[in-house]
């Protein structure tokens, strides 16, 4: 942040996010948290990103536009093609087991 020089001839600044008028001294030092306020802003859209992440229907920084709904779509058929996976290999060892029953004599 900046002071503007009201006075020069008699040390009077002028803080504009203030309004505040007063005399400049030499043992006061101060910085400017403009570049400190950028990365924190910064930091706050990389965090709301990864919060986004948790979410299927979110966007994020990086994907491009329309494809909010492309983690839900891709877990969808990722979980269904593991479900009929699992589910015939259940099947299988099950047919496999009524099999080797049958043929023993058991049932």
């Amino acid at each position: 942040m900046s002071m503007i020089h009201v006075a020069p001839e008699v040390h009077l600044v002028l803080d504009p996010l203030t309004s505040l008028l007063a005399e400049e001294r030499p043992d006061i030092i101060q910085y400017s948290m403009d570049p400190i306020m950028a990365r924190l802003d910064e930091l706050d859209r990389i965090a709301d990103d990864l919060v986004n992440s948790l979410a299927p229907d979110r966007p994020l920084m990086n994907s491009v536009p329309g494809r909010e709904n492309t983690s839900y779509i891709a877990g969808i058929y990722g979980n269904a093609f593991y479900g009929i996976v699992v589910g015939l290999g259940v099947a299988g060892l099950l047919l496999i087991v009524l099999y080797v029953l049958r043929t023993m004599g058991v049932i």
